[in-house]
């Protein structure tokens, strides 16, 4: 007994060795290979205008000069270091235009270049604008900014993937919050621009499908003459409260994307009551205060290598920069059309850093996601929320699904 005991010992120690020799190769040969062979190279343009972004009012950060070029940067370092194992090289050809400069041939340069994978950092007339030149039709945009429904919906493209979530998703996710919480009634409050009444017309749209109740909606019109004076804080207030007098309601939801008024809502109110939506409780793509799900590493990478805290344009982004290289990985292949046609397809996922994974909706080109609901300094919750269930996907309970869709745009694999 004494000896087979020894000779089965030896056979699981040279077992083992063979195992663990197996294991080193397999760990060293993608590196050899990647030496061995010049890497494959997979380009992605940026194309965006080059122009400061307005200050916030109240101003408390400067605006980024470079929000959402810095999340593609961050997102080509994630690709590379993924990509040299498996022999492929990703680069981002910067394209931005001077502000007010010409977009068109810009873009046309880019294709003339060979890019086909094209990140667009424009508000939706310049996206459609590029999206229906002649020379779009064999590339794939990713939209990382406009979150204009009519995108998803009667104005889609075929050719436009779109990594930053719509009004209607950021809508959902706040409502479906509300009707857990139990605070239904809402009172709106809608800004002077055509961009506050797209958002509020989204909260409304979500609050009918949530079942919650509308019990006021207002236009916010005053101009206060001296915000900055040592007195102005007061006419906000007294604003404020005269303003949202008399109306009884669970939640005050402000639309107000270009940051004029919705801060100063908050603890001002006749009634006290929280303030969402543009300001207070905010839904979006990305937050700082995010740390779950592994969202700490992110966000240290990119507060280490750009001194700022990421911001949702800079995630949709980094979104659209990580879906090439996943779609490059998965394929081995760097072939724009296979690369965009494993976009489209069931097969794709990408981890996002927000506890589901990722892919595009084949109906409107929409990446589906969870949102945050988070203010300055804390993650409060992340929609969808438990209870809101879907056939499919409980993320496909936020903006519009597959039977509410008015898109009808034939992907480009069905041309």
């Amino acid at each position: 007994m004494r000896k087979t005991r020894y000779e089965f010992s030896g056979l699981i120690r040279k077992t083992a060795a063979q195992l663990l020799l197996c294991f080193a190769v397999a760990l060293v040969l993608p590196r050899q290979v990647a030496a061995d062979q010049p890497a494959a190279t997979i380009a992605v343009g940026y194309l965006g205008e080059k122009m400061a972004a307005a200050a916030p009012e109240p101003y408390l950060d400067a605006p980024p000069a470079d929000e959402g070029i810095d999340g593609a940067s961050q997102a080509i370092a994630d690709d590379d270091t993924t990509g040299r194992f498996v022999g492929q090289h990703f680069e981002l050809q910067d394209g931005r235009t001077a502000a007010n400069g010409d977009l068109r041939q810009a873009f046309r340069a880019m294709v003339a270049s060979g890019l086909r994978l094209i990140l667009v950092d424009l508000p939706a007339a310049g996206l459609l604008a590029v999206a229906d030149l002649p020379e779009a039709k064999n590339a794939t945009l990713f939209n990382l900014r406009a979150t204009d429904d009519s995108l998803r919906g009667a104005d889609c493209r075929a050719n436009i993937l779109h990594t930053a979530p719509s009004r209607a998703m950021l809508a959902d996710a706040l409502v479906q919050y509300l009707i857990v919480k139990q605070w239904p009634n809402v009172f709106l409050v809608v800004g002077p621009t055509a961009a506050d009444r797209a958002y509020a017309e989204a909260i409304k749209r979500s609050i009918a499908k949530f079942r919650g109740h509308l019990v006021a909606e207002k236009a916010w019109t005053y101009q206060p003459g001296a915000k900055r004076s040592d007195s102005g804080h007061y006419s906000e207030a007294a604003q404020a409260a005269d303003f949202t007098q008399g109306v009884h309601y669970d939640i005050l939801i402000v639309a107000d994307e270009d940051d004029e008024f919705g801060d100063y809502l908050n603890y001002a109110t006749a009634e006290p009551r929280p303030v969402a939506g543009t300001q207070g409780l905010v839904p979006s793509a990305w937050s700082r205060p995010h740390q779950e799900w592994g969202a700490t590493q992110l966000q240290n990478r990119f507060l280490k290598r750009f001194g700022r805290w990421m911001t949702s344009r800079d995630y949709a982004a980094w979104l659209a920069v990580r879906a090439v290289g996943e779609a490059a990985t998965r394929t081995g292949s760097t072939d724009p059309q296979k690369i965009s046609a494993y976009l489209r397809s069931d097969q794709f996922e990408l981890p996002g850093y927000k506890g589901e994974p990722l892919s595009f909706r084949s109906w409107d080109g929409q990446m589906r996601q969870a949102i945050l609901l988070s203010d300055s300094r804390a993650l409060v919750s992340v929609s969808p929320q438990p209870g809101f269930l879907h056939p499919t996907t409980g993320l496909d309970t936020l903006g519009f699904d597959r039977p509410e869709s008015q898109c009808h745009a034939r992907s480009p694999s069905a041309n």
